[in-house]
Formats: C-alpha cells, structure tokens, sequence
C-alpha cells in the first residue's frame, strides 16, 4: 500500500518527506537501498525518554525502582506491537513476498520494530514534542488504565507465590537458546515446574523472557 494518509491522519501528522515514512515501513526483506533498522534504533532510544519522562511526572510520588519495572511493561515488543495495531500499522509495511506468506504483517517483532522506526522518523523531522504528543495519545488510547497495580507487575514473583502455595515448589528458568546478530539478539526461555516445560517465551533479553514466560505460565495455572 503506497497511499500514507490514512496512516497519517490515525498518527494525526502528515510527513513533508514522504521518503522518510517509506524507509520507516520498509523492512529489510523488501531488498532496498534503505530499510527502516536505523529508524528503529533511533525511535527506540525516542520511546525510552518520552516514556520515562510521561511516567517520572505520572508517578511523583515512586521510586526508581517502580518506575523502571512500570517503564519495562510498557516499552518492549508486545507494548509496541498493541500501538501498532492501533493505527494498522501492518497494512503499510513494505515486505518481500516470502515474508508477506509468512504472516509478516501480523508478526509481533515486525510491528513493534516499524512502530519505533515510525516515531524515530517523526522524531527526526518534527522533533521530540510531536514524537511525544503522538506516542503519548496512542499510548493512553490503548492502556485505559496506565496505573502501578496493573503495569509493576512481576509476573516471576506472582507465579512463585503461586506455585508454591499450590505445589510447594518454586519453578526454574531455563535458556533454550539464542538467536540474531549481536545487537539484536532474542533470547528463548522455558519456565519448569517439577522438571516439566509449563511456557516457554521470546524476548530481547533474558529478563524480558522470562517475565514474558512467567506471565504465560500463571494463565495457564489459573485457567
């Protein structure tokens, strides 16, 4: 799809370098000059401060500590990915054709890195105050409830209260493996519970893995 304004009035800006919005959706599949993994680097960092900053003045009353774990919930693939979908942001990536088979459009790390690559790209040309009035109001739009009850929380301690209290025994995080070059590596961790594989999850770190693989784990138990 080459036609950006309906991307454009959901972002609520229009770009004057319409050269910037292609490289931003272009993933590196497309077999470009350009793709967008600059842009995401640069929208990644933009995201970290503007989000940092939204939760320093949301929270005056918490500590590092709780808004670094608040800060974690939201900004990572799954949080972007939810802000993609928001403005269907699957529809405009440009993909090659294999990857467009492969259900490339609705892949979570696709979506969440031309998200970043999006803002980084506004970022760029309108600067940091729009970067921030439009990643705030997606933000808001898709958390009704931005709060410390619903975003700190820690899913490894809520399954180790809970797998204790329903088993006795505490469960174990196992690395399966790694993949991806070295500055975008993706980590795989399996959570077990009495030596059997409950969840396994992806994510850009081992912590964020394991958090991810915890939360699998307890819907599980409960359900």
């Amino acid at each position: 799809m080459t036609d950006y304004s309906q991307l454009e009035k959901r972002l609520n800006y229009t770009f004057k370098d319409k050269q910037l919005i292609i490289e931003a959706l272009t993933h590196k599949s497309y077999k470009k000059p350009y793709n967008n993994e600059r842009l995401e680097f640069l929208g990644d960092a933009v995201l970290d401060l503007i989000v940092g900053e939204y939760l320093f003045n949301k929270f005056p009353n918490s500590n590092e500590g709780v808004l670094s774990k608040i800060r974690a919930s939201l900004v990572n693939e799954s949080g972007f990915t939810l802000l993609a979908k928001t403005i269907d942001l699957g529809e405009y990536i440009f993909l090659s054709s294999a990857e467009e088979n492969n259900n490339g459009r609705h892949k979570p790390s696709l979506l969440s890195n031309a998200f970043e690559a999006v803002i980084g790209a506004v970022y760029l040309e309108a600067g940091l105050e729009k970067a921030k009035e439009i990643s705030i109001s997606l933000l808001e739009a898709s958390h009704p409830k931005i709060d410390l009850d619903s975003l700190s929380k820690d899913y490894k301690t809520a399954l180790q209260e809970l797998t204790q209290a329903s088993h006795g025994v505490t469960p174990q995080y196992e690395l399966l493996g790694s993949s991806g070059p070295d500055h975008k590596k993706e980590f795989e961790i399996a959570v077990t519970l009495n030596n059997e594989i409950i969840a396994k999850a992806k994510g850009k770190s081992k912590k964020e893995a394991q958090q991810k693989a915890a939360q699998i784990a307890l819907e599980a138990l409960k359900a």
